[in-house]
């Protein structure tokens, strides 16, 4: 896998941790919306204050509702999250519906969210829409690229976006082969797995194959841009342990899993993503540049980072 080389900042800093890989210290609460475009789950802080809102796309026919601990993680850390069931469980839709669905959620989350946010929680919860923050994971990765590529044919506006683990389609859909093609201007920050590209006992095909995975979507971003793995982790690891049922067996069992303790997964993912927006949504650097000097500080093993500024 050829990566772009790494130029990394060099700092003097003497962090010996960082906090944003624990649970944080913001209650919140978990409600659903079936009144938007499509169902979604959110995740808001009940705190009085003002919080970023991250648009959150699942994976293939995956539920929303397998990522609870990770987004209520990072919801803990002062955001709101607001994650669409894009399409039902037994019809996985074609990519360009998805990103159409997409953004009909985005367009909603403007006027629509905050009413649900005073019926839900409070009113003096706010939502601080002007920096509306993309994410998805697999499938759901590939379509927030997409819909931020697509950012110039609509009135929306995004200030970040975070694909964890994503993965192309068979056919590459927006992948070029192209260095830096992806006309995105805003901070891109790429999760991808170790285990991802290899294939699983029950499967002789892997969830995140070479080719059309994290590798291409980092190397096709425009800086600023960062790329961290997780070295001993799977595809689906970062999905509740807890879920019950025959998909969620069957989700985890056609994806290379590591051996390790999900929480591990779940905490340095959520950490990472709230590390990333600190720094690029208020210009708080800390936590994000101790874990580019020294990712060991993150709970599950992470590979050396690469960073374009």
């Amino acid at each position: 896998m050829a990566l772009r080389g790494k130029p990394l900042l060099a700092t003097n800093n003497t962090n010996l941790g960082t906090d944003v890989f624990q649970v944080g210290n913001i209650s919140w609460k978990q409600f659903n919306v079936k009144t938007s475009p499509k169902p979604v789950l959110v995740f808001a802080p009940t705190v009085e204050g003002t919080y970023p809102v991250i648009l959150f796309c699942h994976g293939y026919a995956i539920s929303n509702r397998y990522y609870s601990k990770l987004l209520g993680h990072i919801a803990s850390h002062g955001f709101i999250v607001v994650a669409p069931q894009l399409f039902t469980l037994n019809m996985p839709m074609l990519g360009v519906c998805e990103v159409k669905f997409a953004e009909k959620v985005a367009s909603w989350i403007a006027k629509g969210l905050q009413p649900k946010i005073n019926e839900n929680i409070q009113q003096n919860v706010k939502a601080k829409l002007d920096t509306l923050v993309l994410a998805g994971h697999s499938k759901g990765g590939k379509t927030v690229f997409a819909l931020a590529i697509d950012q110039a044919k609509t009135n929306l506006k995004f200030s970040a976006l975070i694909g964890i683990d994503p993965v192309a389609g068979p056919g590459k859909g927006i992948l070029t082969g192209q260095a830096q093609s992806f006309n995105i201007n805003m901070p891109v920050l790429v999760i991808g797995t170790g285990l991802g590209p290899e294939p699983s006992n029950c499967s002789p095909v892997s969830c995140a194959p070479e080719g059309r995975n994290y590798v291409e979507f980092f190397n096709e971003s425009k800086p600023p841009c960062a790329l961290f793995v997780t070295k001993d982790y799977g595809h689906m690891d970062m999905l509740d342990e807890d879920t019950q049922g025959l998909r969620s067996r069957l989700l985890k069992c056609m994806c290379k899993n590591g051996i390790g303790p999900k929480d591990l997964m779940i905490r340095t993912l959520g950490g990472l993503v709230v590390a990333f927006l600190k720094d690029y949504l208020y210009n708080q650097k800390k936590d994000f540049q101790a874990i580019l000097d020294d990712p060991n500080l993150a709970p599950a093993k992470l590979e050396d980072p690469d960073f374009y500024p």
